[in-house]
């Protein structure tokens, strides 16, 4: 698709629109959101709120409001010059691509198990089939469900039953990823028993015996009770096939004398040929947590002998169980991992054996066993790759990776063959199928597979840029081949920084669409993610957060430093927790900005904890109650941060109003905030709340209606960054 030219006239006219927006949006009927203002004095500060009252979503005020916010936003959008012309150039790219894929489960007897979604579907369905090339059976289409209600539904997750006759799914509905469970006769085609609600998420576990599973259930919430009881006292629940009723076998209300928190949401890991049960816990937000074995025949009665084998201190991050050996990632005083096997007769870390030595130039991502060793997954910058480790071997060796970008293997989920199935993706082409037979890769054929037609040539460039005090932050810059770096490009620069996650190699639609145009894509691992293990994490962590947004401003800072940029065309982005890196970046260096992308962000982390989600996220970010971590979350809260008579560049607040994750009232509150903050400014940009009725998070949403937000996105920088017009 040709890039967007302009003419003078052109040019001067999206001027004149950028700075008279007040007016086009008076026009529409931009609700002015009352201040009624709720000052609360912590730790010798007093902490002002004026919008508080947006807090309420479920009130008819509050709901009128984001209504008419959410209105006046599609109207403005769908003014945008070329916006329809993205749309169904995304769509086309998508479509191009072939089938995509998302879980994929493999099974004893070569039976898999996946989600995927054809070219033009809108959902992804669960599908099964034997060996690679067998003929596949449908087993849930949600589909049916979103015609027969009118709302979109989705599958949230899926466990078979180590023979396969069974399957055990989650579904919920307008992205809300309030999921009930289900258990399908594969066989008869037909659901076993009744829905089990308040089941989220996947902890999720068949026994060997293929009769019984076991999963983690919400409390039944009580009438009247805070948001931010939701995921507190969840108990995990034994269910055997053919009986009404599951009883609770492991919780804060179950097991007492374990020590157990009341948000230590829990999960019990089985595995053919193991005689042991692994009973783990994490808050739902960071993976350390606490570690419990007993024998598996002990699960049959009352009163099972827990025994403890690890805390959160021990910072296990992830584990495996194979007969009597449980294999656990660490990064205690290892911050870019290591892996150790503990003989489960006589559980104890300081017996534990190391299988896996940290890696000196790489993180430790995961693993995946087989019967003679296991393969990890190793971290390399944005590249990851694989490494083979046979039993008695801590020094593996390295496979071969089909070209630079990351693989990401598919074990068996019994650890009962040699061979893997992983899936390889680039920056360039879409993610391709492999089996891992010994050291040697055989590319593989799940699906229907292309590579979209007449894609530009992409120059890839990885750099190093200094920060505010020095230390370098890896960043990664895609654009067009022969791209002119006269300062003149549109550019897009991302982060996300938390939970130690880290920016991988991998195909984007999106990436491509925005390249097409002229674009630069730019790819940041600020402090915050896990890029270079966890002391990289931790220097981007509660207190030391400032970095993250400091780290994104230096990349910024880079980029137009470089030619690939300026000020007029300099956009920024960021979703969910990285709402805290471009919100942060946008309100302390406004003037390095033409436009901001806030998506589902978190935007008051003051109020942050008040929520149901936002209580799981005190580990990552702290509380309130802290007078140090206090100071750090008014210092990371944008809508704090947002001054009066400061020129913005323009920002699209996009949210699902079904969020479960990030309260919607995080972007209300923000976009209520810059409107006022900039109200009467002649140069003030558009401060846009774009919704989705029917979308929480973004998981659940239909290709559809992820299409149409990047859409909405593209063209808002586009046209904020005077490569597109506004329709009168």
């Amino acid at each position: 698709m040709k890039t967007l030219h302009l003419n003078k006239v052109t040019a001067c006219a999206i001027v004149y629109g950028l700075l008279n927006f007040s007016a086009v949006i008076a026009q529409q009927g931009l609700p002015v959101a009352e201040v009624r203002n709720v000052p609360t004095s912590m730790h010798g500060a007093t902490v002002n709120d004026p919008y508080r009252w947006l807090e309420d979503t479920k009130s008819a005020q509050t709901q009128s409001w984001f209504k008419r916010q959410g209105d006046v936003a599609r109207s403005v959008l769908d003014r945008i010059e070329g916006r329809e012309t993205l749309a169904a150039r995304l769509a086309q790219l998508a479509n191009a691509q072939g089938d995509a894929f998302g879980r994929i489960v493999r099974m004893p007897g070569d039976r898999y198990f996946y989600l995927k979604r054809s070219p033009g579907g809108r959902q992804f369905k669960l599908y099964m089939r034997t060996g690679l090339g067998g003929s596949e059976t449908l087993l849930v289409d949600p589909e049916i469900d979103s015609q027969r209600t009118g709302v979109p539904h989705a599958i949230n997750y899926f466990k078979p039953s180590w023979d396969s006759k069974l399957v055990a799914y989650g579904m919920s509905a307008g992205g809300s990823e309030n999921a009930s469970l289900f258990i399908l006769n594969i066989a008869k085609g037909r659901l076993v028993g009744q829905p089990v609600p308040r089941v989220y998420d996947t902890p999720l576990h068949w026994l060997p015996d293929n009769r019984s599973l076991t999963y983690t259930q919400l409390a039944q919430p009580q009438p009247g009770a805070a948001d931010t009881e939701t995921y507190m006292d969840a108990s995990v629940m034994m269910l055997r096939i053919g009986q009404a009723k599951a009883r609770p076998v492991f919780g804060p209300t179950v097991t007492l004398g374990l020590g157990l928190e009341r948000l230590d949401v829990g999960e019990l890991i089985t595995a053919p040929g193991s005689q042991w049960v692994i009973a783990r816990t994490t808050d739902t937000t960071v993976p350390e947590g606490k570690l419990f074995v007993a024998r598996l025949s002990q699960l049959a009665r009352q009163g099972v002998q827990w025994k403890r084998i690890a805390t959160a201190s021990d910072k296990v991050v992830s584990v495996a169980l194979q007969g009597d050996d449980l294999f656990l990632m660490t990064q205690a005083g290892t911050p870019r991992r290591k892996i150790m096997r503990v003989n489960l007769n006589r559980p104890s870390l300081a017996q534990a054996v190391v299988v896996v030595a940290q890696p000196q130039d790489a993180v430790l991502e995961g693993f995946e066993l087989t019967p003679s060793g296991l393969v990890a997954t190793m971290r390399q910058g944005t590249s990851v790759v694989l490494r083979r480790y046979d039993r008695g071997d801590n020094a593996g060796r390295a496979l071969a990776a089909p070209a630079e970008g990351a693989s990401w293997p598919i074990g068996s989920a019994a650890a009962d063959a040699e061979n893997l199935i992983y899936t390889f993706s680039g920056w360039t082409e879409p993610a391709r199928w492999y089996r891992l037979d010994g050291d040697r890769s055989v590319e593989v054929q799940m699906g229907k597979r292309a590579v979209p037609p007449n894609l530009p040539e992409i120059t890839v460039t990885q750099v190093s840029v200094p920060s505010h005090d020095g230390v370098g932050v890896p960043m990664t810059i895609l654009h067009r081949k022969g791209l002119v770096l006269d300062g003149n490009n549109p550019v897009l620069l991302h982060g996300y920084a938390s939970y130690g996650f880290s920016m991988s190699a991998g195909f984007s639609v999106d990436n491509m669409a925005w390249i097409e145009r002229g674009g630069v894509v730019a790819l940041s691992n600020p402090r915050g993610s896990g890029v270079f293990g966890d002391d990289w994490h931790r220097a981007g962590f509660k207190v030391t957060k400032p970095n993250t947004w400091k780290d994104g401003i230096a990349c910024a800072q880079y980029l137009i430093d470089k030619g690939y940029g300026s000020p007029k065309t300099m956009g920024i982005m960021g979703t969910s927790a990285g709402g805290i890196f471009v919100g942060r970046a946008v309100t302390e260096a406004p003037q390095m900005f033409a436009a901001a992308i806030f998506n589902v962000g978190v935007m008051d982390a003051v109020r942050s904890e008040e929520s149901a989600n936002g209580i799981t996220n005190i580990s990552e970010f702290g509380s309130v109650k802290d007078p140090v971590e206090f100071k750090a979350l008014l210092e990371m809260s944008t809508y704090h941060a947002i001054r009066d008579a400061v020129a913005y560049p323009g920002v699209l607040l996009v949210h699902g109003m079904n969020d479960p994750r990030v309260d919607t009232w995080h972007s209300g509150k923000t976009a209520a905030r810059l409107q006022a903050a900039q109200a009467g400014l002649p140069q003030a940009r558009p401060a846009l709340l774009r919704l989705d009725m029917q979308a929480g998070h973004g998981m659940g949403s239909t290709q559809q209606q992820r299409q149409a937000m990047s859409a909405d996105i593209q063209s808002f920088l586009l046209w904020q960054m005077g490569k597109a017009t506004l329709r009168n």
